[in-house]
């Protein structure tokens, strides 16, 4: 039988903090705590294996834990001097869950678990103060209602507030015991009545029912939200720790608090956070009373008039910042740190590397490397690429005109502009529908996760900086103003009130989560500035990366956005994007209906010029980093018009009949034209158009290093190659331009024909066309589409289905399927590397700018990937990482090599001796 539980406390743990895929990052901090000698009350943990255990045996626990529970809780009653349930002097604990990766608000907790109408009172002779015992007694049955009973939060919130109505006071710690005798009495009625049964009265039922909940919460829609969000297995499972509780609400010598070792949205070297007097931790977090600053210079750059704990509490204040020192020393990164004092002493309730926005994660690291506690390997591996999205995109103008109606708490930084909608499952409704949303609360709540996810922007009118809005938020990247409480919302009428304005369901509205700002109407933005510590970083993961990155670009504009973000060259350059420009289609068109090679050619005579000016601005900006270049692929019938005034104005543009429009339209038409007459097809069967467009490439070639002396190697790609005799005979007419176009501009001109492996069969038969293509680009759009059978476009009304019912772990139009497409892309490079060694290979799918598919390419050994332009740091952060990745598995392979040999050798003198 495997142990189950692991004890914590009194400066000793059986567990540690490397130990946390077995005891979640809670109870292996919780241990690592304990052993370093910080204050941590004591308690234990049931182990993620046992939430396994429970749902792999239909909700049953393995043998032997109940044993082990009974013996560990009472290590707790011996290193407390108190007993569970024991009417005199009770012992009460807190039952929290625990998984290998923080999932804040996911899950759920259950505090002063041990309270009943008998220990209530011994509690308050214990501890000399009715007003607390009883305050925990009905905070107890809150909690315990809701996560245990299913009783809604919002019948316990009636009755508080109709009593506080009642005897015309706002707040909780205006109560005396009476009035929470009172309160309790009536919580005991409403539990009774929506759960059919009497608040539970004896502990030991309390706590294994809380222990059930806490395992169940681990497959609630919000947690399985939160994990596909995140990309997280359901087969981690979560722990469960259960802790002796200490009390933060005794009185004004106590508190609660929540605080981050360094600015998590800013990554500023400042201590930061928030704390509530007389109060317990779900308060803070909660939004129900304003939480205070922890330092004074927090509380005044915030114009808070509610006093820090580095004046009202100096000495625990002191204690917290040695804490502090000593916990970032240990762990060698930012913590997120809970804390509760109680009677004027610290205790540590969890520490936990914080979650943090991009540019925090980015200052962080740059700064802990000058301080000597991280490498710069190490600061790299930190930085989670897709992250960088958040540095990616547009800020507001700071020129712009604000029309500021609100200001909130600056929660998590970034600006988004949106339509009002004041729920989540509506947020995810009308994003779904291509709007975009700003989710405007009261205070958000773990079930509102999906429409967080949705949303461009959350703005909530309760809450402070440590709020569940605002971590969400920005470990989501989204922007949010927490706490505008200038705002009133009405949910009913579906109207969001301020200073005598209406704010309406639909209106737009925009936020700055670095101000705190809430404005009516949009705002322009402007484009993010990559420099300082973002580029010291880049040039550190640029330093240790061994897989180039490209951008696709298909435009001037595109090219000079990838130059900015350190794109090493175009990896996808699509031609017939060119071809839709208002200025083009009309010639393009022009060329489609003509009837003959003569007409065709006189049309494509048009389209040169402008294709080759195309190529110059391209080229110029790249200057002398490579261009691939992929040939028509689209089939034609994509560039004509479908409704029937569309089809009179071209009939008029080009000179011929409606009826010649149409006919020919008809023509083209195809039932399946992803799989039709299209790509190399075309080539085939139109030479003229291939002909055209290699005659503008290297013309464009020609130019540049005639005019600039700038060395120009562009790589043309044919597409949609299935049989090695396709780019044979295509190869052949690019050779033919290029050498033509050669000599009548008197230079000499490097340059690559190759070809995107998209199909099944080109990867089959990769090796026979690697005789005669000299690079690879691997299109694993197309690829993924064809090996699925499935259109890209239309299979987003299933997908979701399939990875909610395990058919599938991810998208693999976002990720790539490694076992199925990722196969294909091995067996092509395989067997291309061995017709032609050392040929080029990339990819240029959505797949390049993915981080997990990045790692596949590096395993397969391609060259590069290709991204769009916004996605190259992300794409250079991943490939670096990945590089990493490989280094420490070698050395640990090397190392595990090592270890096997001088165990062999110790076993053979062994058997020498």
């Amino acid at each position: 039988m495997g142990k189950w539980v692991y004890s914590f406390g009194d400066g000793k743990a059986e567990g540690r903090a490397g130990m946390r895929d077995l005891l979640g990052g809670k109870g292996a901090n919780l241990a690592e705590m304990s052993t370093i000698g910080l204050p941590v009350p004591p308690g234990f943990t049931l182990t993620t294996e046992v939430c396994n255990s429970y749902y792999a045996h239909a909700r049953s626990y393995p043998r032997g834990l109940k044993g082990e529970v009974a013996k560990a809780l009472k290590g707790i009653e011996k290193a407390v001097g108190a007993k569970f349930g024991n009417p005199k002097n009770p012992l009460l604990v807190s039952v929290r869950s625990g998984a290998r990766a923080s999932m804040p608000g996911m899950m759920d907790t259950v505090l002063n678990l041990g309270l009943n109408d008998e220990t209530v009172a011994g509690l308050a002779r214990h501890s000399g103060d009715e007003r607390f015992a009883y305050d925990s007694y009905r905070r107890f049955i809150q909690m315990f209602g809701n996560v245990v009973l299913d009783v809604e939060h919002h019948h316990f919130e009636e009755i508080l507030e109709l009593h506080k109505e009642d005897k015309e006071i706002t707040l909780d710690t205006d109560l005396d015991a009476d009035d929470w005798r009172t309160v309790i009495r009536e919580f005991h009625a409403k539990v009774q009545e929506v759960s059919g049964a009497p608040f539970p009265q004896d502990p030991i039922e309390q706590l294994w029912a809380a222990i059930g909940a806490v395992f169940g919460s681990w497959m609630t829609p919000r947690a399985v939200t939160y994990r596909r969000i995140h990309n997280l297995p359901a087969s981690w499972g979560t722990a469960v720790n259960i802790q002796a509780m200490v009390f933060g609400n005794m009185g004004d010598d106590c508190a609660t608090g929540v605080a981050f070792t360094r600015d998590p949205s800013t990554g500023e070297n400042e201590f930061y956070g928030e704390f509530l007097v007389n109060a317990q931790g779900e308060d803070v977090v909660a939004g129900i009373r304003t939480p205070q600053h922890l330092t004074l210079k927090g509380r005044t750059a915030n114009k808070s008039s509610l006093a820090s704990m580095e004046e009202v509490m100096p000495e625990v204040f002191g204690q917290l910042l040695e804490v502090r020192e000593i916990l970032e020393r240990h762990y060698r990164d930012m913590q997120d740190i809970e804390f509760t004092v109680q009677r004027g002493t610290l205790y540590m309730l969890q520490t936990r590397n914080g979650k943090r926005t991009a540019s925090a994660a980015i200052q962080i690291a740059v700064e802990m490397v000058a301080e000597g506690l991280i490498t710069e390997a190490e600061a790299v591996a930190r930085i989670e690429p897709s992250s960088l999205d958040q540095l990616l995109h547009p800020t507001l103008d700071p020129n712009a005109r604000r029309d500021i109606v609100a200001r909130g708490l600056p929660a998590s930084p970034g600006a988004a502009s949106g339509k009002i909608v004041f729920s989540a499952d509506a947020a995810e409704a009308q994003a779904a529908g291509g709007e975009s949303i700003i989710l405007c609360r009261i205070e958000t709540s773990p079930e509102d996760i999906h429409g967080m996810h949705a949303a461009r922007g959350i703005l909530t009118t309760r809450g402070g900086m440590t709020s569940h809005a605002a971590v969400v938020a920005r470990g989501m990247g989204r922007p949010c103003v927490s706490g505008a409480g200038e705002l009133r919302i009405d949910y009913a009428s579906g109207v969001m009130r301020v200073d005598g304005h209406e704010l309406k369901e639909g209106d737009v509205v925009t936020i700055d989560g670095a101000t705190g700002e809430v404005m009516r109407g949009q705002v322009s933005t402007i484009q993010p500035e990559l420099s300082g510590d973002f580029g010291t970083i880049m040039d550190w993961a640029d330093g240790m990366r061994t897989m180039g990155v490209r951008a696709n670009a298909d435009t001037p504009l595109d090219a000079k956005t990838a130059r900015e973000f350190g794109a090493e060259g175009i990896g996808l350059c699509r031609t017939e994007h060119m071809f839709f420009d208002t200025g083009r289609i009309v010639a393009v068109r022009e060329m489609i209906l003509a009837d003959t090679v003569e007409d065709r050619r006189r049309a494509l005579d048009k389209i040169l010029p402008m294709q080759r000016d195309d190529f110059v601005q391209i080229f110029q900006i790249m200057q002398g980093l490579p261009v691939t270049i992929r040939l028509l692929d689209p089939p034609l019938n994509e560039f004509l018009p479908h409704g029937e005034v569309e089809m009179a104005e071209v009939a008029a543009a080009t000179g011929v009949s409606v009826e010649h429009v149409r006919a020919r339209k008809l023509k083209l038409d195809e039932w399946n034209p992803m799989l039709g007459h299209r790509g190399c097809r075309l080539g085939i069967t139109y030479p003229e158009i291939y002909e055209m467009q290699a005659r503008a490439i290297f013309e464009a070639a020609a130019r540049v290093f005639k005019s600039h002396g700038e060395t120009v190697a562009p790589e043309i790609m044919v597409p949609l190659v299935a049989v090695p005799k396709e780019l044979e005979i295509l190869k052949t007419l690019i050779d033919a331009v290029a050498r033509a176009v050669m000599a009548s501009e008197g230079v000499e001109l490097d340059y690559l024909v190759g070809t995107m492996i998209e199909l099944p069969r080109a990867c089959l038969r990769a090796g026979e066309i690697a005789k005669t293509a000299e690079f690879f680009s691997f299109g694993t759009n197309d690829l993924t589409q064809t090996t699925y059978g499935l259109s890209r476009d239309d299979a987003t009304s299933f997908l979701g289905t399939y990875e909610q019912r395990g058919i599938i772990d991810r998208d693999p139009f976002m990720t790539i399927d490694t076992s199925g497409v990722g196969e294909l892309v091995k067996i092509g490079a395989e067997r291309g590397r061995l017709a032609r060694p050392g040929i080029k290979m990339g990819i240029c799918g959505e797949h390049g700018g993915d981080p997990d598919s990045i790692r596949f390419c590096q395993s397969v050994g391609l060259d590069y990937v290709s991204c769009s332009p916004f996605r190259v740091p992300i794409a250079r952060l991943a490939a670096a990482r990945t590089a990493l990745a490989d280094t420490r598995g070698a050395a640990k392979k090397r190392g595990a090599k090592k270890t096997a040999k001088k165990a062999a050798k110790k076993k053979a003198k062994k058997k020498a001796r």
